[in-house]
């Protein structure tokens, strides 16, 4: 094994996990570390790069002795402390971390998995085309088996997702299926009425497609959804109908200023490095210190060994990098602070990995500053930022939850860049406030201070930069629920100089909505305002 020295190791494994916010870790084959839900150190002191990885469930501390990147994949010689024999640890930035031809296996068996059913369990239709073709003209790409099922003069489109496919990725298989409706619909306009979607999704997968299928307009297309046993071949229809079936619940609200009363002297000793840093109340024991919406230390209550107390701890470091603030590192906080401040402002270096990280954060550090410019009706004196949704299948976080002057419930949903993603994330979390807020829960949880609601549905802002709006956009929220009463708004592009709204589209008040009968969703207009 070639000599490669702790510093040159520590470098390589720092500027690595720098660029993978959503890296897992891989021991002897297995994911034993998620880094979106954990933290890690590294140290190259006593002329030893150690790695420390921490979650919830298990803590490890490996010698790295070797390093290679290839394919996405950083490869690690690592050390147990106390055994001499070496073993291997992968970080992957990639979740799915099969190789192209075993993807593209997969994908063709599917292929034909999913013909089968679909000949066994709607024999009374024909299945005109399968595909998993790429076409990325229309956004579609090799993961999702797309066709088209006739019956006379009438069709269904159809999509289907296999179960070696991530779960992020059946999550987002309803904003391709919605697509590909559409696509059907205009292809077939002449010939054959598109009634509406089937989906078919792996078994005990569904929960999150369910939710959002259920806000759809029933007017506009018939919703059909499908988990498929793959190795049974056993077909289940998921019922879609029931909109109040949302798996979710509600943490409840921080007392904002005990928290800070709790945390001033932590709160003192950051913003003397810092001035003017945010501070926001994660719970009654956490804060966190953001500069433009990028987190860069945390203070909580931890315990103290041999005793009952608590003590204040302050950890620093950026995305999932974390160490505890001591004397030994203080020039090393104060160097990342005054970094960020140099770095991470409207006209600094656009290239330093700092100014590029959490865009999204940046933009909502805005918002957040003064919600009325999306808005003149929200209420900038009362919101929440990154309020935690927990459904079935994730933990979502709300960019930010606020209420009009006269008090309804507002969610506003923000992307710094292009994202199909972007309507049917935004509907996925007016649906879960909106549950909350008819069974009275904010209230309960402690939201709003005691002000009283309005029982008026939210209203649900969509927030993107104006030429970083995904040409999908306009299709997927033609098919939202009627219900849903939304507004898209394309801030300047110079969004971190302050936001400024360039337009606003929203669905016309009162008219027509279309139906199945006709193949063709509503006829929203689209107005610019500004």
């Amino acid at each position: 094994m070639p000599t490669v020295t702790p510093q040159a190791l520590t470098r390589t494994v720092q500027d690595f996990l720098g660029e993978a916010a959503g890296a897992v870790v891989l021991e002897n084959g297995a994911v034993v570390f998620d880094l979106a839900q954990s933290k890690y150190s590294i140290s190259g002191e006593y002329n030893r790069c150690l790695l420390h990885l921490w979650s919830a469930e298990r803590n490890a501390v490996r010698r790295v002795l070797d390093a290679e990147i290839k394919n996405g994949t950083l490869r690690l010689a690592v050390q147990r402390l106390g055994q001499a024999r070496p073993s291997k640890l992968e970080i992957c930035r990639e979740r799915d971390r099969r190789s192209p031809t075993a993807r593209r296996a997969a994908r063709a068996a599917y292929e034909h998995k999913l013909r089968r059913t679909l000949e066994r369990h709607f024999p009374e239709f024909k299945i005109a085309r399968l595909t998993s073709g790429v076409d990325l003209e229309k956004s579609f790409g090799p993961i999702y088996a797309r066709g088209l099922l006739r019956q006379g003069r009438t069709a269904f489109a159809l999509l289907g997702v296999n179960a070696q496919e991530t779960q992020s990725s059946i999550d987002a298989a309803l904003t391709f299926g919605i697509l590909w409706l559409d696509v059907c619909r205009q292809a077939q306009a002449a010939n054959v009425l598109v009634e509406g979607l089937k989906m078919f999704v792996p078994s005990g997968t569904s929960a999150l497609v369910r939710e959002r299928m259920a806000n759809l307009n029933r007017d506009a297309a018939k919703w059909r959804l499908f988990e498929l046993d793959e190795r049974h071949d056993a077909l289940v229809e998921i019922d879609c109908a029931d909109r109040g079936n949302v798996a979710t619940r509600l943490v409840h609200a921080a007392d904002d200023e005990a928290a800070r009363e709790r945390f001033k002297e932590s709160i003192a000793r950051v913003q003397e490095v810092l001035p003017n840093c945010e501070v926001t109340v994660l719970s009654a024991a956490e804060i966190v210190f953001r500069w433009r919406g990028l987190e860069f230390a945390r203070s909580r209550l931890g315990g103290i060994p041999g005793s009952f107390r608590s003590t204040e701890e302050i950890v620093f470091g950026v995305g999932a990098e974390e160490r505890v603030l001591e004397t030994g590192n203080e020039a090393t906080f104060t160097e990342l602070a005054n970094c960020l401040r140099d770095t991470r402002h409207p006209y600094g270096p656009r290239q330093h990995p700092l100014w590029r990280l959490r865009p999204e954060r940046w933009l909502e550090s805005l918002v957040v500053g003064d919600v009325s410019v999306v808005d003149g009706r929200l209420e900038p004196s009362c919101l929440y930022s990154q309020v935690p949704a927990f459904s079935a299948s994730d933990r979502a976080m709300i960019d930010v939850l606020t209420t009009t002057h006269a008090g309804r419930l507002a969610v506003v949903e923000l992307k710094a860049d292009e994202d199909i993603h972007l309507p049917l994330q935004g509907l996925d979390y007016w649906s879960r406030v909106e549950w909350h807020h008819a069974r009275g829960e904010f209230p309960r949880f402690g939201y709003f201070g005691g002000r009283e609601l309005s029982a008026e549905k939210p209203l649900l802002f969509l927030v993107a930069p104006a030429f970083h709006v995904h040409p999908a956009t306009d299709t997927l929220l033609r098919y939202f629920s009627p219900e849903i009463e939304w507004e898209f708004v394309g801030i300047d592009e110079r969004w971190r100089e302050g936001a400024k709204v360039v337009f606003r589209k929203r669905p016309e008040a009162k008219q027509h909505h279309g139906s199945a009968e006709t193949g063709r969703p509503s006829d929203f207009r689209l107005p610019i305002a500004n």
